[in-house]
């Protein structure tokens, strides 16, 4: 399993953790998606490294943006 941090520029409630936490569940590999709203970080463990490309394009479709990449 990987784990990787990012940050999420633009949430501000749930339902914001929601749309992201159901784009990137979507993404091929994806165990699990935890959202530190206060923070806007997002943890993603997935089966294996997932294209950073891939993450940014999900978390764009939710309408948020990701913050310099990983973070970790």
């Amino acid at each position: 399993m990987v784990q990787k941090v990012y940050d999420v520029k633009g949430m501000t409630c749930d339902h914001c953790v929601q749309a992201v936490s159901s784009e990137l569940n979507g993404l091929p590999g994806v165990e699990d998606v935890q959202v530190d709203l206060p923070s806007g970080q997002v943890t993603v463990t997935s089966e294996q490294q997932l294209d950073s490309a891939a993450v940014a394009a999900a978390v764009d479709v939710a309408g948020y943006e990701l913050a310099g990449g990983e973070s970790q």
